[in-house]
Parts: C-alpha cells; sequence; structure tokens
C-alpha cells in the first residue's frame, strides 16, 4: 500500500510540474491613442469645422504648430510584445479651418 501512495504521490507532483511549466504571466492589452471606429469615419465630411471634427473623433493625438491644417490619429493595440493593429488617420483643413481630406491607413 505504501509503494501504491508513493506512485500516486509522484504522479501528482509530475502532473503538478508540468503544468505550472506551461502557465504563463498574464499581460494586459495596452491601448494607446484615439479609437477611431468605421461610423466615425463614414461621419466625416468635406467642410466640417475643427470644433465638428474635435465633437466627432476627440482631439488630435498629434496636432503639430507647424502644420495646423493637419491633425493625425493614431490607435494601436498591443499585448506584450505582440502589435494586434493599428490605425493612423490623417485629416487636412483649407485654409478656412474646414476638412478638406482624409486618409485611414489599417496596419
Amino acid at each position: 500500500m505504501k509503494q501504491f501512495s508513493k506512485v500516486i504521490l509522484s504522479l501528482y507532483f509530475a502532473i503538478f510540474i508540468v503544468n505550472c511549466s506551461n502557465l504563463s504571466p498574464y499581460k494586459v492589452p495596452i491601448l494607446q491613442g484615439n479609437i477611431v471606429e468605421a461610423d466615425d469615419i463614414e461621419r466625416l465630411k468635406p467642410g466640417l469645422t475643427k470644433d465638428q471634427v474635435r465633437y466627432l473623433l476627440g482631439t488630435p493625438l498629434a496636432n503639430s504648430p507647424l502644420n495646423a491644417k493637419r491633425w493625425d490619429y493614431y490607435y494601436s493595440i498591443k499585448i506584450g510584445d505582440r502589435n494586434f493593429g493599428e490605425k493612423k488617420l490623417t485629416l487636412i483643413f483649407n485654409e478656412k479651418g474646414d476638412l478638406d481630406s482624409w486618409n485611414l491607413s489599417d496596419s
């Protein structure tokens, strides 16, 4: 009987060690930037003012003082070292400050 309990105990220990070696720490998803959805892009139209665009999309991530006609929105999802996607939206405004064009790129 002692031999049988040693075998069972050894088996449980081996299973425990194997299962522990498969564990990895939880990696928190890191969301950065402005979330830009397809619905938001569909609402964009030429002639919107900067305030209207800011209401739809939020404050741009990059707003260069050297180029006031261009706003850049960026969004990425990263878990650990893996990048699960990113979107870059560039908006161009005309001299009056109205939306002229935009470009969306997915990676």
